[in-house]
């Protein structure tokens, strides 16, 4: 066994040799409260997959996959833990297998469920909620089932070569490690040395609903734009437009009503004729890589969480942290 100070038990022999890597870099206590979580992933496409492949591999206690939708030829363009000879059969199940054998001490569990049967109360039994290929009405309502349990709530979503990651963790507290210098004592020598000193710090966070409709943005933010002109779509529709579908009149419309309510002009007119079709395996990995950060140093409660908005663009393959909603 690995003990604390005090003796208390934290992990087994066997854990503290598979994470041995991970307690070097966050430390025996955080990687204990990531072995207690308990997280739901809700859309098991290739975004999903890449955020379950990561919080498995960190060590959690559980992962339920969710996800009413059955395996299709377009999965497999990212989505990696399926089969492919599991087209056609339920995407949550057909994922299980190669997900849990990505780290044995994780529990995995299928939920063939459709999100809009679950009540409020289905989610308090989760540390942490993260909702991919869901309209906004679904994510609000989610929103607000895991704010009324106090569950950290994340959203997030790949289309094409572009996407984002949403973090509302309530009041959450978490500690970092700032690194000072200072002149060694006890040497008539130059010479310093740096001192780590550990600081507790609390965000507040805001729910779903606030950043949809933002009115002030910072500088070089027009992505956001895209962000709403996508969940528009899905919204109207109940799908994401297609690569058969490439400029169609209905997502054009959408991208109008947004311009025009905005004055943007032309400004974002070369991202609407980008690629936003399917889902971009490396783009998946990308964001599905800093939304898997996210979930652990929220569960770990080890550095600043990303608050709240973090916004991928396609034309640099850069990201962007913004702030909206307060």
């Amino acid at each position: 066994m690995v003990e604390d100070r005090n003796g208390k038990e934290m992990l087994t022999d066997a854990e503290a040799e598979l994470y041995d890597r991970q307690i070097r870099l966050w430390g025996l206590e955080s990687q204990k409260r990531l072995r207690l979580a308990k997280i739901l992933l809700i859309g098991l496409n290739g975004f999903g997959a890449e955020v379950a492949k990561n919080i498995i591999l960190a060590g959690v206690k559980s992962v339920t996959l969710l996800d009413h939708r059955d395996l299709t030829a377009q999965d497999f363009c990212s989505q990696f833990l399926a089969d492919r000879k599991e087209i056609g059969k339920n995407r949550a199940k057909a994922s299980v297998s190669r997900a849990q054998n990505l780290n044995s001490m994780v529990h995995v569990i299928a939920d063939e469920s459709n999100i809009d049967t679950k009540s409020d109360t289905y989610f308090k039994d989760f540390d942490v909620v993260c909702a991919s290929d869901c309209t906004i009405t679904q994510l609000k309502k989610i929103n607000a089932a895991c704010k009324k349990y106090n569950v950290k709530f994340f959203a997030g979503d790949v289309w094409g070569s572009f996407g984002y990651t949403f973090a509302d963790l309530n009041i959450h507290e978490y500690v970092m490690d700032i690194v000072q210098s200072r002149k060694k004592s006890g040497t008539n020598e130059q010479e310093n040395e740096s001192i780590v000193n550990t600081v507790k710090k609390n965000e507040i966070f805001v729910p779903f609903e606030s950043v949809l409709y933002a009115e002030k943005l910072p500088k070089d933010s027009e992505i956001y734009h895209l962000f709403q002109i996508m969940l528009n779509y899905r919204e109207k529709y109940g799908k994401d437009p297609l690569p058969s579908e490439r400029d169609n009149e209905q997502l054009l419309a959408e991208a109008k009503a947004i311009i025009d309510k905005y004055n943007l002009g032309e400004t974002i007119n070369n991202l609407i004729g980008g690629d936003l079709y399917a889902q971009i395996s490396p783009v998946c990995a990308i964001i599905g890589g800093v939304m898997a950060q996210e979930i652990i140093k929220a569960v770990s409660q080890k550095e600043p969480p990303h608050n709240n908005l973090f916004l991928f663009n396609p034309d640099t393959m850069c990201g962007k942290i913004v702030k909206l909603g307060y």
